[in-house]
């Protein structure tokens, strides 16, 4: 268990941000006055809320890193220009929401499904994987009702039948889902060896992928392998963009941080 300061990090925000669909809240564990949200990564989960995070498995070391808590943002939001009303209240808007260090793997799967659909449609799916295919874990806090089903391995999805993946209703997505776990299980898409490939060398490996555009490839970047400089442009950016920036956003000045900015901006649309 360890505490954190609820004005860096907000939980609720970070659960409506889009970046990730495993954290939801928690209506039993949860107060009037303090909210509990249950989030679940790879093969582990704890509760947060109210500045307290709390693990089952007393692995504090990795959801302290998971939430980014070492970085700053305090940092990046002072280097907004002073003339950018917008972006100045998206950020006061987003205050609080943290860039996540997720799982590769997971993020590559997730956001394959996540295309064309809301955020409710896309946690659906993403369970059903999960359930269908992932392995079962204990809660390991003595409540009966707080076991899990890990994300699904490569080689979980890669075995699947094509007619079970598409029982999760992925759509058109199925095929690109059951490739992706293909090329990660037989080692031809190593995604531990691409963390050590520039910005632009990730993006170009992760669109060589059957269904793996340019936003995808971005988020996958930015959700999975931390490049806090990966700008994703979906339904909700654009509109920002064409109503806010409609020279085009100055990415140059937000140059290694832009997703962060990016963040606030999609999260200040959608509210």
């Amino acid at each position: 268990m360890f505490d954190y300061d609820m004005e860096s990090l907000d939980i609720r925000k970070i659960a409506d941000s889009g970046q990730t669909f495993r954290m939801s809240f928690d209506a039993e564990r949860s107060l009037p006055d303090a909210e509990v949200f249950r989030c679940i990564a790879m093969d582990k989960q704890c509760f947060a809320g109210e500045g307290r995070v709390w693990c089952p498995d007393g692995d504090d070391a990795f959801w302290k890193n998971y939430f980014d808590l070492e970085t700053s943002y305090e940092g990046f939001i002072s280097a907004i220009d002073g003339d950018d009303e917008y972006l100045k209240s998206a950020a006061e808007c987003g205050r609080g929401i943290r860039i996540l260090r997720q799982d590769p793997w997971e993020m590559l799967i997730t956001f394959i499904i996540s295309q064309r659909r809301s955020i409710p449609s896309i946690k659906t799916c993403v369970e059903a994987l999960c359930t269908r295919f992932g392995t079962f874990v204990s809660g390991g806090d003595g409540a009966d009702d707080s076991g899990f089903y890990a994300f699904p391995t490569p080689a979980q999805l890669a075995e699947a039948p094509l007619d079970q993946l598409g029982c999760c209703s992925l759509g058109y997505r199925t095929e690109y889902v059951y490739l992706a776990a293909k090329a990660v299980d037989c080692g031809s898409l190593d995604l531990k060896a691409m963390q050590n490939l520039s910005d632009t060398q990730l993006l170009e490996t992760l669109m060589s992928l059957r269904g793996v555009g340019p936003k995808v490839a971005n988020c996958v970047s930015l959700f999975g392998f931390y490049r806090i400089g990966a700008f994703p442009i979906d339904v909700w950016i654009d509109r920002v963009l064409k109503e806010h920036y409609p020279n085009g956003f100055p990415l140059d000045r937000y140059k290694g941080f832009a997703g962060v900015m990016q963040q606030y901006m999609f999260y200040a649309a959608r509210k």
